[in-house]
């Protein structure tokens, strides 16, 4: 149906006029019903549309993505022979309450929405709606993306502007609200003690002109109102209710910084006249505007919305480090909200006011809180305005004494740095030491996770992040941890399912509330999939599995955190780290005179943690509280304060300490005790094998292990003096910041029996072994007729055309410099290249197997090559592969220790590094084989089809997605 704008200033559907929300400072307006009247069946001959483009950048971002427009009801037939002054009647006093609660109005007689009214009449008797605050620490959030989780009522699914289609990755699929409620059993036994929502508002349902759709939530056009998709404001209340009579808690999601994608900038920006190169979106369904006022005076052109203010009328983010374009200009094109106005703030107060006092919520979830000024949230909080107060205190007269507020900032820390994560401190206390928002996502610790277990990063990277966590911020514990979420790849599309029981594990055992996203516990590798059969991505299953491992697991998790107030209380204490490699982790937890020991191995082989301090006195009982992989025993601590043990590959221990008596010193049963001796290494860099001496007293011969490897630890013997001398191979060791350790062990001899820790660095210089030039402008496809995509963000930049690629070799470990034609940074993506995905496969000479197929991208290897390892690596996240499973569908076995993927844009140059490990016994020699490809990858690798979209690639129904290649490059 075909909307437009009335001469009222309202929106205009069909034949009728609905009048937008009133401005705080004029009164309230009419404005449209506050229930559109859906259809239950799709229009008689409809014809299903195809699916052409999948998902464009979730952090592009739907959540602050690209395209969000306004949904507004669809009338049907019948509807016109009701008059419109009977539809509007209706509509005032239906919304009566709501108005005065967005508009910031006191309450008259008899009203719902004041600042001290609770719920009344039949149905406020029937709900329970307002509970206490509970202990945040203490909670369990389980995040659902709501579209794809389960449908409850399918007649909501399609509302007729085109943008329900679960056959596609950006239209509705159809989850909603009642779904919510009917999966509770499922939520609750995983363990989840609150449920977090996508937001729940009315959305701009379509944006044609980027081809995406507003399922997700995050493009407002109406912020006091339930998104018709979704069901009713009444079920909105029968979720909060169902909730809180479990002794569970509601989390809603809510935006502050932006509406949907409503206008643009096309061909310019002028400051000084807002009105120039200014476009309504034409693509908007199902109108045109928000219906929400303020938010629909949107249109710089008329002085009367201009000087109003509302939006900030900037273009979109080109530069993310220059902070004027971070808070003020559109992020990915969405409407960017003027919060310095005092009515926008009013408007936004009042508008989420409304779903604590007329629902019940619990917490709130601020997205893109980076795009907004710290300061903005002390006036959101505790703003003293007797028609709006503060979030806080609408929550206060409601019985929530600590309703939980944190946002989301958007910073992922490089190895060793805490620029992001002092800034998302920012956003929690101000520079004058005063609390500004309770919390925000802990992302510097979601990418430490991340790169430690599902890639293989050497521990040391996440044991920096944990030691900052007390260093950094005031209150670690409020601020709620994840691995998984809608704008981020999961992490089973790069790591294993073991080592995602290590990260949860982990997830639970550090201060901050853990976040689980749906599917974490089925499985599900695409971000966006469904839960429900008839949803997009759920290969036409339901995946509500009770007796999956990951489901048990987190439920063992859970209870574990809930029996044991320190690992949600206390403050960890970082005990050992493997610097060099995958392997020992291990951190204590202390809270109140208590202290619980976590170890780990995040090796895919058995390692040796050799003398992990405790920080306990000796002869102190560690009890085994959980196991991963391993048999689980009581321990006694050594007389050092320390443990030794044999981990195998992916293990983990969680210990509780008690008291215990102190052991004997010196002495066994069988006798003195072995004593190992390993002389200093120095402090010189090496730049060949390491010659490592030592003594063995009471052992004839030891085992040297290097780096925790026990798998190839070098045996030596002792001489008749008990001397030894061996020699070390360092040959694959390339990365001159890298501190290596190697130690004494007994082996199965005298288990217990380890010398102190030696240390040392090895430098070594990179051998340039292949040049390989590439034509500038064939970034086309293999026949030559593929088409960039649409959206002004690829424009003529053509990140995806390769000018060189260098391959450097040092001991079996390869290092990839590429060139491509431009690098942009449109998404501010964490590794500082976006628009463009590096697929790289490897062939190793003489090694049996190998694939031909190219997982995902429809094409085969040429020149007959097979590949043993591919790289996926991108501005968002890198995964290495081997080819066992792989297929058409399947990207292979996740391989560790994986890649280190950076971009300098000042050389414009991205680097890849693979450690020799990486490519197993002996590295990548002589004779192995290299060919890069570019495409781009969103949850995927974007999609092709015969004419381009805005995030889709155009030119070809069919065909390999490879945009540009390198020559398959052998190296010497």
């Amino acid at each position: 149906m075909e909307t437009g704008l009335s001469d009222t200033g309202g929106v205009q559907i069909g034949s009728q006029t609905t009048l937008s929300l009133f401005d705080p400072t004029r009164g309230p307006p009419l404005r449209e019903r506050s229930r559109p009247m859906t259809r239950t069946d799709p229009p008689a001959g409809r014809r299903p549309v195809p699916a052409t483009s999948p998902d464009r950048r979730s952090r592009s971002r739907d959540r602050g993505g690209l395209g969000r427009r306004a949904a507004v009801a669809r009338v049907r037939p019948a509807s016109v022979h009701r008059t419109l002054p009977a539809l509007l009647a209706g509509a005032a006093a239906a919304l009566a309450p709501a108005l005065a609660v967005a508009a910031g109005v006191p309450p008259g007689p008899g009203s719902t929405a004041g600042p001290k009214a609770p719920l009344k009449g039949p149905a406020a008797g029937r709900l329970k709606l307002h509970v206490p605050s509970p202990d945040w620490r203490d909670q369990v959030i389980y995040f659902v993306m709501t579209d794809r989780f389960a449908d409850g009522n399918p007649r909501n699914n399609d509302q007729g502007a085109g943008e329900y289609d679960p056959r596609r990755r950006d239209r509705f699929s159809g989850g909603d609200l009642q779904g919510l409620i009917d999966r509770l059993d499922y939520i609750q036994g995983l363990g989840a003690t609150a449920l977090w929502i996508t937001p729940p508002v009315l959305n701009q349902w379509l944006d044609a002109t980027r081809g995406y759709g507003g399922y997700h939530g995050y493009w407002a056009a109406d912020f006091t109102r339930v998104d018709p998709h979704l069901g009713t404001l009444q079920d909105y209340r029968r979720l909060s209710d169902a909730l809180h009579r479990r002794g569970m808690y509601l989390v809603q999601d809510i935006v502050v910084n932006h509406t949907g994608n409503f206008f643009d900038y096309v061909g310019g920006w002028d400051p000084a006249d807002p009105a120039r190169f200014w476009q309504a979106n034409p693509g908007s369904r199902p109108q045109a505007r928000p219906s929400q006022h303020p938010f629909d005076l949107n249109d710089p052109r008329d002085p009367r919305q201009r000087r109003a203010g509302t939006y900030h009328w900037t273009p979109a983010v080109a530069d993310y480090t220059d902070r004027r374009q971070e808070l003020d200009f559109q992020m990915s094109g969405l409407d960017d909200l003027n919060t310095g106005n005092p009515v926008v703030r009013r408007a936004l107060r009042a508008s989420y006011a409304h779903w604590i006092r007329e629902v019940g919520v619990d917490a709130f979830r601020i997205d893109t809180a980076f795009y907004v000024p710290p300061e903005y949230f002390l006036d959101f909080l505790h703003a003293r305005d007797p028609r709006a107060p503060g979030i806080a205190e609408v929550a206060r007269r409601t019985g929530r004494s600590d309703f939980l507020v944190f946002g989301e900032g958007f910073g992922i820390d490089r190895p060793f740095e805490d620029l992001q994560a002092r800034k998302i401190e920012s956003y929690m206390t101000g520079p004058d030491g005063r609390p500004v928002l309770p919390g925000m996502l802990n992302f510097p610790l979601y990418g430490a996770l991340a790169e430690v277990f599902a890639r293989g990063r050497p521990p040391a990277e996440l044991g920096h992040r944990i030691a900052a966590l007390a260093r950094l911020h005031a209150r670690p514990h409020l601020m709620p941890g994840f691995l998984d979420n809608h704008d981020l790849d999961r992490f089973l599309a790069g790591g294993s399912e073991a080592a995602l029981h290590q990260a949860l594990l982990a997830l639970f055992t550090l201060p901050g509330i853990p976040v689980i996203y749906y599917g974490t516990e089925q499985g599900l590798r695409d971000p966006r999939a469904s839960m429900f059969a008839a949803g997009w991505g759920s290969d036409g299953r339901d995946r509500f599995d009770t007796t999956a491992p990951l489901y048990r697991h987190i439920a063992r998790l859970a209870a574990l955190r809930r029996a044991e107030p320190l690992f949600s209380r206390g403050l960890p204490t970082m005990r050992a780290a493997s610097e060099a490699r995958p392997g020992v982790l291990a951190w204590s937890m202390q809270h109140e005179g208590q202290q619980a020991l976590v170890l780990m191995n995040t090796a895919d082989a058995p390692v040796l943690a050799a003398r992990v301090d405790t920080g306990l006195p000796a002869g102190a009982r560690l009890a085994p509280l959980l196991a991963l992989g391993v048999e689980a025993h009581e321990r006694t601590v050594d007389a050092d304060g320390s443990v030794t043990l044999l981990l195998p590959a992916r293990a983990a221990v969680v210990w509780k300490a008690g008291p215990g008596a102190a052991p004997a010193a010196g002495a066994t049963a069988a006798g003195p005790a072995p004593m190992l001796e390993l002389d200093p290494i120095g402090e010189q860099a090496l730049t060949g094998d390491a010659v490592l001496r030592g003594r063995l007293v009471g052992l004839g011969e030891a085992r040297l292990v290097f780096d925790g490897d026990v798998a190839a630890a070098t045996l030596v013997r002792a001489g008749r003096d008990g001397r030894f001398e061996a020699r070390l191979d360092t040959g694959a060791l390339v990365d001159p910041r890298v501190r290596h350790g190697v130690v004494l062990w007994g082996g199965d001899a005298a288990p217990q029996a380890v010398s102190a820790l030696r240390t040392f660095r090895v430098e070594r210089a990179w051998q340039l072994l292949a040049d390989v030039d590439d034509p500038a402008g064939d970034d086309h496809g293999p026949d030559g007729r593929y088409v960039y995509p649409t959206d002004p963000s690829w424009g003529d930049r053509r990140q995806m055309d390769l000018r060189w690629v260098r391959v450097f070799g040092a001991a079996g470990a390869l290092r990839i410099d590429i060139e491509p034609s431009t690098i942009t940074t449109s998404w501010n993506p964490p590794a500082g290249f976006d628009h463009v995905h590096y697929t790289v496969f490897i062939e190793l000479p003489g090694r049996p197997g190998g694939a031909t197929v190219m997982p995902l991208q429809g094409g085969v290897l040429p020149d007959g090559m097979r590949w043993h390892r591919r790289l996926r690596a991108g501005g968002w996240s890198a995964a290495l592969f081997s080819d066992a499973g792989a297929d058409e569908r399947q990207e292979g076995t996740p391989v560790t220790p994986g890649p280190q993927v950076t971009a300098d844009r000042g050389r414009g140059v991205v680097t890849m590094v693979l450690p020799a490990a990486a490519f197993g016994p002996g590295g990548a020699g002589p004779g192995t084989r290299v060919w890069v490809t570019t495409w781009d990858y969103d949850g995927g690798y974007r999609a092709l089809q015969a004419q381009p979209a805005p995030f889709a690639i155009g030119g070809a129904a069919s065909g390999p997605k490879v945009m540009d290649s390198s020559r398959v490059i052998v190296l010497p």
